[in-house]
C-alpha cells in the first residue's frame, strides 16, 4: 500500500476531517489492532461522477427493485457489517477505534450510509464521509447478489443530484473499475480535492 504512514492514538473527529481535507485518511493493520496510521497514497482512486458506468445486467437488476434502499437509517450497523469477516474478505482493517470515530462523524453529519434492506434484514451497504463537495468512500459489504453494487448506484445518483464534484474511492479494485473508477496521481487528486473543499459542505 503506497502512502505515508504514521501511527497515532489520539485522532479526534475534528482532526479526521482536517486530514480528509488535505488528502489523508486513517487505517488499521487489523480489526484487533487498536492503533491507526495515516495513509496518503501516491496514486489515488476516484470515480468521475460524469463517467459513472452501470452495466446492462446491473441496470436490469435495479429495475426489478430487489431491495429497499435507505440512507442513514443504520449507520453503525453498516460499519459493523463492513468489519465482519466474509468468504471473500477473511479480515478487515476496521477496528473499534474506527467504529467510534466514524460514528462520531455520523452524529456530526459528516458520515453517511447507503443501505440495502430485504424486509427488515440489512443485506448490503456502504459508508463514507462528506466534506465540501467531496464524498470519500470507506467500505462496502454485500450479503446478497448485487446489494452493494446497487447501493453504489444510489450513492452516485444522490451525489450528482446534490452537487458533489468528487467521489474518492481511495484505491481502485477490479470491481470498482467496472463502474468507471480510475487511478490518478496524488498531484492531480490534490487539485480536485482543493476545488471540492472550496465553499461550504454540500448537503448529503
Amino acid at each position: 500500500m503506497a502512502g505515508r504512514r504514521s501511527r497515532d492514538r489520539s485522532i479526534t473527529p475534528e482532526l479526521l476531517l482536517r486530514a480528509y481535507s488535505i488528502g489523508m485518511f486513517p487505517m488499521s493493520d487489523a480489526a484487533d489492532d487498536p492503533e491507526l496510521f495515516w495513509v496518503e497514497p501516491e496514486i489515488r482512486g476516484i470515480i468521475p461522477l460524469d463517467d459513472f458506468h452501470v452495466s446492462a445486467s446491473l441496470a436490469k437488476a435495479i429495475r426489478r427493485r430487489p431491495f429497499d434502499i435507505r440512507f442513514n437509517t443504520a449507520f453503525d450497523q453498516v460499519v459493523d457489517k463492513c468489519a465482519e469477516a466474509a468468504p471473500d474478505r477473511p479480515s478487515t482493517w476496521i477496528n473499534q477505534t474506527i467504529r467510534e470515530l466514524y460514528s462520531a462523524l455520523h452524529r456530526l453529519g459528516h458520515a453517511h450510509s447507503v443501505e440495502a434492506w430485504e424486509g427488515e434484514e440489512l443485506v448490503g451497504g456502504l459508508y463514507g464521509v462528506s466534506l465540501g463537495s467531496a464524498f470519500f468512500g470507506e467500505s462496502m459489504f454485500s450479503r446478497r447478489t448485487n446489494a452493494s453494487k446497487i447501493c453504489l448506484v444510489y450513492l452516485v445518483e444522490r451525489l450528482k443530484s446534490q452537487g458533489f464534484t468528487l467521489l474518492d474511492t481511495q484505491f481502485t479494485t477490479e470491481h470498482l473499475k467496472t463502474f468507471g473508477a480510475v487511478d490518478i496521481p496524488k498531484e492531480a487528486y490534490g487539485l480536485l480535492l482543493d476545488k471540492a473543499m472550496e465553499g461550504d459542505t454540500v448537503r448529503f
